[in-house]
């Protein structure tokens, strides 16, 4: 594999500002689709995303991401009237997260903060090397997801200026398993309608559950891609999805995973075990050219950041030169990107 690819800078490319998606299509299914045929590289089809339907067959399994984004950003203040700001990243105990939290320098061990009236409270147990504080939350509510409801805001990415009415927008249709910072974005576009005639059609559709971390928008900052530290987030795979899977490889049929976070999923399995089964745990995989895939054969994903390790991992399955014509193409036939942005399918 030639040196080059290892190079941050091979995955740049331009992106002009006003290609950013601020809001997402209505509906879902009507973005953009760029198909992307890797047995016939650089001749790329432009569709819309309802097409889907014509592109997958009978007996393909759709893998997707049913982990739900909590309204993790919260709005506070301490004791003595000084705001804070805090957003919960991962869950380590029952009640107990960690949270980045600002001004990071003034909240310490034994602070308290209290958000929604009371509704909500934070206590800061411990600060961590990396700036982060490990909070216990006590809530008034049942449960600390109802207090999350009332008092939460949906973090959405820094690139999203634009305010979301519709909170409902920036979670999929099928999102059921709360405990992400931030949405699976590939799985935006299915609509219920679209996913229930799939399904007439013979299509599979399973689920895993990745909890997306802030740490997917994380840069890369070394020149060499080799010395990046990647981010770990958890994932869970159920018995009847792995079974699935496992009998369309046996039986030849498609695995298609909808969004990298499905696809670091199957993929930390297989290089894991060494075949797809029920199993929980955290994974760090990081996919970038030269990689061996096990488990897909199709991707349905977004567009993303220049020098990002999510463009790193579809350049490993379309191929370095083949995704970054892609990107090319998308740029200049004005497709939008990012979280709200149009769809790529790669078979």
């Amino acid at each position: 594999m030639s040196k080059t690819l290892m190079n941050k800078s091979d995955y740049f490319f331009n992106l002009p500002q006003e290609q950013i998606a601020q809001t997402p299509a209505i509906p879902r299914d009507s973005c953009k689709m760029l198909c992307v045929d890797k047995s016939n590289p650089f001749e790329y089809k432009d569709k819309v995303f309802s097409d889907i339907y014509d592109m997958l067959n009978p007996g393909d399994v759709l893998v997707l991401n049913n982990s739900k984004v909590l309204p993790a950003r919260l709005y506070g203040a301490k004791t003595t009237g000084a705001a804070c700001e805090f957003l919960m990243l991962k869950q380590v105990q029952q009640d107990v997260w960690e949270c980045m939290a600002r001004p990071g320098k003034r909240l310490q061990p034994g602070h308290v903060v209290v958000f929604g009236r009371g509704v909500l409270k934070g206590e800061i147990l411990e600060s961590l090397e990396n700036g982060n504080k490990l909070v216990k939350f006590t809530y008034d509510t049942q449960t600390l997801f109802e207090a999350l409801d009332i008092v939460g805001k949906l973090p959405l990415p820094h690139y999203i200026t634009e305010e979301l009415k519709d909170g409902s927008l920036y979670q999929t249709e099928y999102a059921k398993i709360l405990g992400s910072a931030a949405a699976p974005t590939a799985g935006l576009h299915f609509t219920k309608e679209l996913m229930d005639r799939l399904i007439e059609k013979g299509v599979i559709i399973k689920y895993i559950t990745l909890h997306v971390g802030i740490g997917t928008f994380r840069p890369v900052k070394t020149d060499n891609i080799l010395e990046h530290e990647m981010h770990s987030e958890w994932f869970e795979i159920p018995e009847d999805t792995a079974q699935e899977i496992m009998k369309a490889k046996q039986e030849g049929r498609r695995v298609i995973s909808v969004g990298t976070t499905s696809t670091r999923t199957l993929e930390s399995c297989w290089k894991v075990h060494g075949c797809i089964k029920a199993c929980s745990m955290d994974t760090n995989i990081f996919i970038y050219p030269g990689y061996e895939f096990g488990v897909i054969d199709g991707l349905i994903t977004n567009f993303h950041l220049p020098e990002s390790t999510l463009i790193m991992l579809v350049s490993a399955f379309a191929g370095y030169e083949n995704t970054m014509k892609a990107y090319e193409h998308a740029v200049n036939e004005k497709y939008r990107f990012y979280s709200f942005g149009d769809a790529m399918f790669i078979y």
